[in-house]
């Protein structure tokens, strides 16, 4: 794992990465962002589908920022409206985490942050329908931990430098440890990674958290 790290941060140097230049991903003190941001992020876009709805949310909604004001928007069926998103999936995710999030009594951007810290919780929230490692890790990045979470672009990044393990658990210390020896934060580690993937698969884009 550690010789896995080396490679990854050596690769780094290499591209001349100015990591701490990166803005990294914003993190969130609105329980609605941050769940709509978890539920929304898979598979879409997030420059022009996840981030714009998230701006909005922030805008029209500030009161909808414990887990309480979103149980009362779920019981209303107003989650499609608030997400500006119909296809049931997504929906039913964050009606879901809302419903999750209400049962262990996480009513504010404060309460998860700590709860997230806790393995027993992890477990738990993980047993929730489509949310997996990926998904917790996001959400503790959108809650100021320090994390990384593993999608296609740290998995590219990887096997460009040979590394061609594809666990979960595995590659998330693999790249924690390379943000550790070149000694920036996980968080703007992966703000790099995520940005010089990105601008390979498509140069033409400007990329923006």
């Amino acid at each position: 794992m550690l010789v896995a790290a080396r490679r990854v941060a050596d690769y780094a140097l290499e591209m001349g990465a100015d990591i701490r230049r990166e803005t990294v991903r914003a993190s969130y003190d609105h329980m609605g962002a941050i769940v709509a941001d978890c539920v929304l992020q898979a598979g879409l876009n997030y420059r022009s589908v996840v981030l714009p709805r998230v701006s909005t949310i922030l805008e029209r909604f500030p009161d909808l920022d414990r887990t309480s004001e979103l149980v009362g928007l779920v019981a209303r069926g107003e989650t499609s409206r608030f997400l500006n998103w119909h296809h049931p999936e997504k929906v039913g995710r964050f009606e879901a985490l809302v419903g999750f999030l209400s049962e262990h009594s996480v009513e504010s951007a404060a309460i998860l942050s700590n709860r997230l810290r806790d393995a027993s919780f992890v477990l738990t929230l993980r047993d929730v329908r489509g949310v997996g490692p990926k998904t917790v890790d996001y959400m503790q990045c959108l809650v100021g931990i320090d994390s990384i979470a593993v999608d296609r672009h740290v998995r590219t990044f990887a096997k460009r430098v040979g590394v061609v393990e594809e666990d979960y658990d595995f590659l998330r210390s693999v790249f924690c440890y390379a943000a550790d020896l070149l000694s920036v934060s996980r968080r703007e580690f992966d703000a790099w990674v995520w940005r010089r993937e990105a601008s390979v698969s498509n140069p033409q884009l400007v990329f923006a958290f």
